[in-house]
């Protein structure tokens, strides 16, 4: 469905403000998109959820909807006071703008709560948003900052003690659980930060880990990154197909 079909406001929180645009019914999911924009794949991911019975929310954190710019947007959160692309080990200053929509969308849906999809350089803000009481959904797609520059870069989950401490207190007070999803072979999403991330959550982290090892069964390049959008394939049976089934079941069990 093309992102006409949207309705879109602007929503102001902190000094930030974006276009979120929205459509759907049911409980509320917020989509934050990949860096090289808000792309018709991420559309297209967004417009599955909510034609299963979701109220979506998609802002618009930089550049025009439809658009796959990977080197324009990397220059422009590089500089943006808004993230924290180059020492990003603590929170960005939009995930506070992040929490806030996630409040709004919490207020205005029925269900128990909100989910949150990061992906990306925005995989580890779901991460950040499980701190939150309002989200019980969280899912950390190919979560890629920090830069994996050095081995305890590789190993950093990329967000603040802080949230992490209350996202793991969450997950053993409240039982809210973090799914991360993750290439096998993926070279910007290292095992050692997967696995720590594993280790931190223990039975609250659901894996979804897929070979793109060479000469895996299903074709897939080793450098595949963007597994609910640019290399999702929608054939019954492929990985990438059940990955994001398994992503909207996790949506209606948990909200």
């Amino acid at each position: 469905m093309p992102i006409a079909d949207y309705a879109v406001s602007d929503f102001s929180d902190g000094g930030i403000a974006h276009p979120v645009y929205k459509r759907g019914g049911g409980p509320g999911v917020v989509v934050i998109h990949e860096l090289p924009g808000l792309s018709d794949a991420c559309i297209g991911l967004a417009d599955e959820i909510a034609a299963q019975g979701f109220t979506v929310y998609l802002p618009l954190l930089f550049g025009k909807p439809g658009e796959w710019k990977t080197l324009k947007y990397l220059a422009y959160v590089c500089v943006s006071r808004e993230f924290h692309l180059l020492a990003n080990c603590g929170s960005s200053p939009v995930v506070d703008w992040l929490r806030a929509l996630c409040r709004k969308a919490r207020a205005e849906c029925p269900g128990k709560g909100v989910g949150a999809i990061g992906m990306c350089f925005t995989g580890n803000f779901a991460i950040s948003l499980m701190a939150d009481d309002e989200v019980l959904a969280p899912v950390a797609s190919q979560p890629s900052q920090p830069m994996p520059l050095s081995g305890e870069l590789r190993r950093h989950p990329g967000v603040s003690s802080a949230d992490l401490e209350r996202a793991v207190a969450r997950s053993r007070e409240q039982g809210v659980e973090l799914m991360c999803l993750r290439f096998s072979s993926d070279p910007y999403v290292p095992r050692e930060r997967y696995e720590a991330l594993r280790q931190t959550f223990g039975p609250a982290f659901r894996a979804i880990e897929i070979d793109s090892s060479p000469g895996n069964p299903h074709g897939i390049s080793s450098r595949a990154h963007s597994m609910l959008t640019h290399h999702f394939v929608d054939r019954q049976g492929h990985p990438t197909r059940e990955a994001r089934d398994r992503v909207i079941a996790f949506f209606k069990e948990k909200l």
